[in-house]
């Protein structure tokens, strides 16, 4: 344990099971004081307490906390039980998240994706509202957003879910250069796991090897005062990680007027357009240019 992350306070959400639990005993373990969020639903068994108690059994600190992150008043709640209990607030790790029904779109019910969105994107954004001036004031502060490959491709059958997480994904990246020249860091994490969400998908040996605490230790790295990263999205599962970047191809001009009747790809010069070999590079050198031109700071 380090003395920049014995101190620390880390607010970890939807903590109670799969990887919200794992990102919490992480955290506990590189030092940080715990605040284990899940709801509490009539009748369950209390999975906040239960993983608060694990932490303190192994010699950690944390308290449960049992807020439905998306009811009204919850994120100010979290904020107000980590300053009671801890009397300060460093680090989030957004990671309640509910995945829906596996439907086509067009069988899909509209009100699905407002309670998607409303759980795993504007609770997110409430909740970082509330705790930003806590996570300026220690100086330190970091966010941690949890994505999913679905926000980053889309994935067939979740189109609530698809949508929810590369909104997260967005939403990140905005603060993430809003904040560029302060403090805070702001990173997003892609876990590859087996949770109730994926175990459909990862059976057996699959279901082995990408257990949750394969991932937990970015999760709780990317929390920690020692962690300069900042604006990046981490892919991680299975004990492995691999940074992730949206690229754009070095491109061509548009042919005015796009003619011919044979090959309209050809004739639109898509072929060039399609390379990605300096298309990282060239996405952000345009990217800074916008951004000057348009007086964005």
């Amino acid at each position: 344990m380090s003395d920049a992350s014995k101190d620390r306070v880390v607010l970890v959400t939807g903590a109670g099971k799969g990887l919200g639990r794992a990102f919490a005993l992480a955290a506990a373990a590189s030092g940080a004081r715990v605040v284990v969020n899940n709801r509490q639903r009539e009748g369950a068994a209390d999975s906040a307490g239960a993983v608060a108690e694990e932490i303190k059994a192994a010699g950690g600190e944390a308290i449960a906390e049992r807020s439905d992150i998306a009811a009204p008043g919850a994120a100010e709640a979290m904020v107000a039980a980590a300053k009671s209990a801890f009397g300060r607030l460093d680090a989030l790790i957004l990671n309640a998240g509910i995945r829906g029904d596996a439907l086509r779109f067009e069988k899909t019910p509209r009100d699905a994706f407002d309670e998607i969105m409303t759980v795993n994107f504007t609770a997110q954004v409430d909740l970082v509202r509330a705790a930003l001036p806590e996570l300026n004031a220690g100086g330190a502060g970091r966010l941690v957003f949890v994505s999913s490959s679905a926000g980053m491709y889309g994935i067939g059958g979740f189109s609530p879910y698809s949508a929810s997480k590369g909104a997260v994904r967005a939403f990140a990246g905005a603060l993430a250069h809003e904040h560029r020249h302060g403090p805070l860091r702001v990173n997003v994490l892609a876990p590859y796991a087996t949770t109730r969400m994926t175990e459909h998908a990862l059976t057996g040996e699959l279901g082995d090897t990408f257990r949750p605490e394969g991932c937990a230790p970015l999760a709780a790295w990317l929390a920690d005062a020692r962690c300069e990263r900042h604006g990046e999205l981490w892919v991680a599962g299975g004990g492995y990680i691999r940074r992730a970047s949206m690229m754009e191809g070095a491109g061509g001009l548009i042919p005015d007027p796009i003619t011919g009747d044979a090959d309209l790809d050809a004739a639109a010069s898509l072929d060039g357009a399609q390379d990605f070999g300096d298309g990282e590079a060239s996405f952000r050198d345009l990217a800074e240019r916008l951004m000057r031109a348009g007086g964005t700071r």
